[in-house]
């Protein structure tokens, strides 16, 4: 794999994306308004220096930022089509007239460059590229193998554990409740292995037998293993042959009038019905698939996504992509099927409702991810057939209701735009409160909202350096300097989307938003929408906010009014996130010890002087000759440790 920087002409094998050279300084034409002539002349200049192999081509605009990601077979041709600008479509026609650079790596094979691409997008989210929003990361259940008696539990992130790894589940709620019955089914641990170490009698686990407690010996490590591959076949899909044995040995129990045993056997075969029970989709006989439908309308698109896994439903969840609009519906779903399994392991059988261009490069793309054959299939009949209805329906289902929220959600945002008077309902909401006690642990907070709600990846926390009295004011100065300082010095003609807040708004009254208008006067700041949210004259009365202006008017609106609900859950939002900040900051402070301020002692020195001594003070106390002595302390060490409790004498 290679890269190329045009007009620059650099390159490097990066051999993946996080390797890659971001300094990127754009190629600007003359003119640096977005220009289709300007974009042409770029695009041009790059295709002289490319070759017909394979590749991925990056977009970049005149501050360098990523428009657009695409593959090719051959660099050359796919590039040079972007020239014959009356072939394009208007959208296309957009991207190349804010073209100004294109950076190109070329790869070994176009199932290679499918895979980077969908990478680079999920990296840079380009605004011309249809993007998967939803970039929560799926739960999975571990069984792990690096213990003697293996332990069973919920898993997300980077799977670096030995162990068997099951998913991916829809959401926390299904792999909770999965694993809940799991555990009444199989009885195996879910602690820690360091609590599971210092365990000398069996813990409430045990006690409602969703543990067979081998930390104190109650079973067997042979009789434990053979728990774990009951388990491993029944999340395998075994699931019948898992339950007749636990009949055959409940039958058995009760012949031979062990009426304990074969309550116990029959408490877990109880499990094992919930876990089948509680499938609200039928997936049996269909093995290990993920399937995939598709709904457009309205100018949005929603994909419904089912996981089935050993023929059980392991949850659905509902996609809205972005960055849909011109794009053909079957590629659309290509593009989000590549980006999700950027995070999850693809199984051996996708079903989709539709022909997918391109279908047996996306075969050979995902096999290459999956170390194994994956298959896409669009099913004509049986029990995939019924599934795909079903998976369809939900599609529908799920992208009306959107629809419907999305209407109301917009009507909100207008009348609220209209009731505090802005030019255009706000795309970027910025939300301010501080918190702390008397002054100490002061925390300020910033929380974003969009127009579809709360953006938690732009959330930000301020740890107050300068107010450190116990005054509100002087802490909000110092938020609204340090965030504005940075908008800014980072986009100071207010030209990228996401630095600047269309409307910020104040958790106080009028000595905030006087504050906050000080602080922003100074910057020479004069055009950011500003309002303040206070409690009114009655506190204890729900829905009596005043709303101060910036010029020192006060509106409110009616208790029952769609605006006034919105804009209290956003100033809650930012309360809520700001006393969690000041609480953990305060935590953080309670555990912290004298020992911290000394140089040179690390975690594991100060465990062991407090083992040897008890407490700091008596550290403090101790005499040299009493330091010398105590475990993993050096005479040089023992030394530093005296000389910082008693410099001066």
């Amino acid at each position: 794999m290679g890269m190329a920087r045009t007009p620059a002409g650099t390159s490097d094998n990066p051999h993946g994306a996080d390797r890659f050279n971001e300094e990127r300084a754009a190629y600007t034409v003359a003119s640096a308004q977005p220009n289709l002539e300007a974009g042409v002349t770029a695009i041009r200049e790059t295709v002289k220096t490319l070759k017909p192999v394979p590749g991925v081509y990056r977009m970049l605009d005149t501050r360098g930022d990523v428009l657009y990601v695409g593959k090719a077979r051959s660099l050359k041709a796919r590039v040079a089509n972007y020239t014959q600008v009356n072939g394009l479509s208007g959208r296309l026609q957009r991207m190349v007239s804010q073209c100004r650079a294109m950076e190109i790596i070329t790869t070994n094979s176009e199932a290679e460059a499918l895979l980077l691409e969908a990478q680079l997008i999920k990296r840079f989210r380009p605004p011309f590229n249809v993007l998967l929003r939803d970039d929560k990361s799926f739960p999975f259940i571990l069984l792990r193998s690096d213990h003697e008696f293996p332990r069973i539990h919920k898993h997300r992130g980077a799977r670096k554990a030995k162990g068997n790894y099951y998913g991916p589940f829809a959401s926390a709620g299904s792999v909770n409740t999965t694993l809940n019955a799991l555990q009444k089914l199989f009885l195996l641990r879910s602690c820690t292995d360091s609590f599971f170490k210092n365990r000398d009698r069996p813990c409430l686990l045990y006690q409602i037998k969703r543990c067979s407690a081998p930390c104190v010996g109650r079973i067997s490590e042979p009789d434990y293993d053979k728990l774990v591959d009951q388990a491993k076949n029944f999340l395998a899909g075994k699931s019948g042959q898992v339950q007749q044995d636990l009949e055959k040995q409940m039958a058995k129990a009760a012949e031979e009038l062990d009426f304990e045993t074969a309550a116990i056997l029959r408490d877990r075969l109880r499990a094992a019905t919930f876990i089948q029970g509680s499938q609200a989709i039928n997936a049996s006989g269909v093995g290990d698939a993920d399937v995939f439908a598709l709904h457009a309308k309205g100018g949005q698109v929603g994909i419904q996504a089912f996981f089935i896994r050993g023929g059980q439903n392991w949850g659905h969840r509902a996609f809205f992509p972005t960055h849909t609009k011109g794009v053909e519906e079957d590629q659309i779903l290509s593009n989000v099927i590549l980006q999700f399994y950027e995070e999850v392991p693809p199984p051996p059988m996708i079903l989709v409702d539709r022909e997918l261009p391109e279908s047996e490069l996306i075969e050979a793309a995902l096999s290459e991810v999956a170390d194994k054959k994956v298959a896409l299939s669009v099913p004509q009949r049986g029990d995939r057939r019924k599934l795909m209805e079903q998976a369809s329906r939900n599609a529908v289902e799920a992208l009306e209701r959107r629809l419907a929220e999305t209407g109301t959600r917009a009507k909100t945002n207008r009348e609220m735009a209209e009731f505090l008077e802005l030019d255009a309902p706000p795309q970027r909401v910025e939300i301010y409160d501080n918190s702390h006690i008397q002054g100490t642990k002061a925390v300020g907070a910033m929380v974003v909202a969009g127009p579809e709600g709360f953006e938690k990846s732009q959330y930000r926390k301020f740890n107050i350096k300068s107010a450190q009295t116990n005054d509100d004011y002087a802490m909000m100065r110092e938020v609204m300097e340090r965030r504005f300082t940075r908008a800014m010095k980072d986009d100071p003609d207010r030209e990228r989307e996401g630095v600047w807040p269309d409307l910020v708004l104040l958790d106080g009254g009028k000595g905030q938003m006087s504050s906050v208008q000080e602080v922003l006067g100074e910057l020479g700041i004069e055009d950011l929408a500003v309002i303040a949210i206070a409690k009114g004259p009655h506190h204890g009365r729900e829905g009596r906010e005043v709303f101060h202006f910036p010029d020192g008017r006060e509106k409110m609106l009616p208790t029952n009014s769609p605006v006034l609900y919105h804009l209290q859950n956003l100033r809650d939002e930012v309360h809520r996130y700001a006393i969690g900040a000041h609480r953990a900051k305060r935590s953080k402070a309670i555990t912290a010890s004298p020992l911290d301020e000394i140089p040179g002692i690390g975690p594991a020195r100060k465990r062991a002087l407090l083992l040897h001594f008890g407490t700091a003070s008596k550290v403090r106390a101790a005499s040299l000759q009493d330091l010398q002595r105590a475990p993993g302390v050096s005479d040089t060490v023992a030394q530093t440790i005296y000389d910082f409790y008693h410099a001066g004498g």
